[in-house]
């Protein structure tokens, strides 16, 4: 998952989150709220962006810094979770595994999860902040089960296993905004993690970077976070790859490509996003798989 500072929450996973709390208050579109998003806000974070929400048009540099840093990520945030919601609820299976969940609200904001456990995988620093903001929410999922896992230390597959996730049983993989932080060594390791606890009826949804220039703009920002871009795929590349684990692409789509189906006003905000997938695989396998 992303590589935290230890003793500290991913930066990345605060950043989107923001994302998705402005996106909320400002109801960039009116099919999209998540109101777990300012709850989940570390005090720091959610004193920023209520600021932010309290101004007007931007004044000096600072304050157009962050507008031009958190606007855009707001209108990306709400096409990204709204296409990642909607594969779930499609899925609609008894699991759901959240891989590197960081700040993710769904299982306290999705009615659909309610005949669903859901399994939030995280590094332990970010899951014990995050653990202590959710007391205040009320899950809509079946249960929520929290997985602490340190990937320098710790099994991915021990740790779900441990959880009570069952591999029998058909589950949606979710992996937003997390592979691009990851060597290939270290997508391939958990790729045969989740190859070999599908069943029929899984599904993965995964968040991915192509070569673009955008990653170029983007990389020296997140390396200041301590959470430096180690991998970009093409689709071409991505559907072998995933192909590899019996995992067939369904469908494969840039965020700005997925904009112009939400609204032409966002479209318009992110038409920037080419470097942004989502893909959507379905298991192609008849029992989970032996891949080691």
């Amino acid at each position: 998952m992303c590589r935290v500072k230890q003793g500290h929450a991913s930066q990345t996973a605060v950043m989107v989150c923001a994302g998705r709390a402005v996106a909320t208050e400002r109801r960039l579109d009116e099919h999209f709220s998540d109101p777990t998003a300012f709850a989940l806000l570390p005090d720091a974070a959610r004193e920023s962006v209520s600021h932010f929400l309290a101004r007007g048009r931007p004044r000096g540099v600072r304050e157009l810094m962050q507008y031009i840093r958190l606007q855009p990520l707001a209108a990306v945030m709400t096409v990204r979770t709204m296409t990642i919601d909607r594969a779930i609820v499609a899925g609609a299976t008894p699991q759901l595994v959240i891989l590197g969940a960081g700040l993710d609200g769904r299982a306290y904001r999705m009615p659909e999860l309610n005949n669903t456990v859901v399994f939030e995988v995280d590094h332990p620093d970010s899951q014990r902040e995050k653990r202590e903001r959710v007391a205040q929410l009320t899950a809509t999922a079946r249960e929520v089960r929290f997985v602490p896992v340190d990937f320098a230390r710790d099994s991915l597959d021990t740790a779900l296993t441990q959880a009570g996730h069952d591999p029998s049983q058909p589950t949606t993989f979710v992996w937003e905004g997390v592979v691009m932080y990851l060597s290939e060594d270290a997508i391939a390791a958990t790729m045969r993690v989740i190859a070999r606890r599908s069943a029929p009826g899984s599904s993965l949804i995964i968040v991915y970077h192509v070569p673009s220039w955008m990653v170029l703009v983007i990389a020296p920002m997140v390396r200041m976070m301590n959470e430096p871009l180690r991998s970009h795929t093409t689709p071409a590349e991505m559907r072998q790859l995933l192909a590899g684990y019996d995992y067939r692409v369904v469908s494969d789509d840039a965020v700005a490509e997925l904009a112009k189906h939400v609204s032409p006003k966002l479209a318009r905000e992110i038409a920037f996003a080419t470097h942004l997938h989502v893909a959507v695989a379905e298991w192609q396998g008849s029992a989970p798989s032996q891949h080691s």
